[in-house]
């Protein structure tokens, strides 16, 4: 499914240190208008995930806000409740509604939060998020998340445990993510099928525009391109017909095929 783990580490290397030399990273260009960003981070990972990104959407002129997130690893539903309370105090900040940018499960999250608090949400912009298919990922992962659930299943706080699989506790959040998705909320979803960790036609919702870039799973927070659709996916409507090319590279099956925004 994927390259050995040391190489897909070499590959994010390589992506971060060609990030740091791009001249479009250091000096980003001014954005049309100024947005409320909230980011969301990946599974085993936390708000610096998405430092680098963070720093270029400000430097750009959005207003960003970090998850609160040390370490992305509690039970969705907990989780979900607390980013919702969040957002609700930086919407409230703004005065306006935000857009949102989850990364893996970040973007599951930004999903089900869409479909809950439409009034919030202006868009969601999802890198490597299988909102098709939540578990469908490497094997890896899912040794690593059982290690969790046991810790949580003893009682672990801040821990997801396996009830929130299998038990109650997590079913309102699996019912939203697969539920229809506000016409009016802009959703673009980045997948790539060399990822690495997420099967990337679990990234194919539904209700999104789908943009393929070439990268691994993590290295999309550190990606050039992606920093790119993510940009033009806060400027106005009229902008994301600049990734139509992009994304009729790789189209996704017809009955995938999301709103098209352009």
């Amino acid at each position: 499914m994927s390259p050995p783990p040391v190489w897909r580490e070499l590959r994010f290397g390589l992506e971060m240190r060609a990030l740091l030399r791009d001249e479009h990273f250091r000096d980003p260009p001014e954005a049309p208008e100024s947005r409320a960003v909230m980011l969301i981070p990946g599974f085993l990972t936390g708000d610096q995930s998405l430092r680098l990104l963070g720093s270029w959407l400000k430097r750009s002129g959005h207003r960003t806000r970090r998850a609160g997130m040390r370490l992305n690893v509690d039970c969705s539903e907990a989780a979900v409740t607390r980013l919702e309370q969040c957002l609700e105090r930086f919407c409230e900040e703004q005065a306006e509604q935000a857009f949102i940018v989850g990364q893996s499960r970040g973007g599951t999250f930004a999903r089900v939060l869409a479909v809950r608090r439409p009034d919030l949400v202006r868009g969601i912009v999802t890198l490597g998020s299988p909102t098709r298919a939540p578990f469908d990922v490497h094997p890896l992962v899912w040794i690593q998340g059982a290690a969790l659930a046991a810790l949580g299943s003893i009682g672990v706080p801040g821990v997801a445990s396996h009830s929130c699989v299998t038990g109650s506790c997590c079913a309102g959040f699996a019912r939203d993510l697969s539920a229809e998705f506000p016409s009016k909320v802009r959703f673009v979803s980045v997948y790539s099928r060399s990822d690495g960790i997420v099967d990337w036609r679990a990234c194919l919702d539904p209700a999104a525009r789908h943009v393929e870039v070439v990268s691994t799973h993590c290295g999309m927070s550190v990606h050039g391109e992606v920093f790119d659709i993510v940009s033009r996916a806060l400027s106005p409507r009229l902008a994301l017909r600049g990734v139509a090319a992009q994304a009729a590279r790789a189209a996704p099956p017809p009955e995938a095929q999301g709103v098209d925004y352009a």
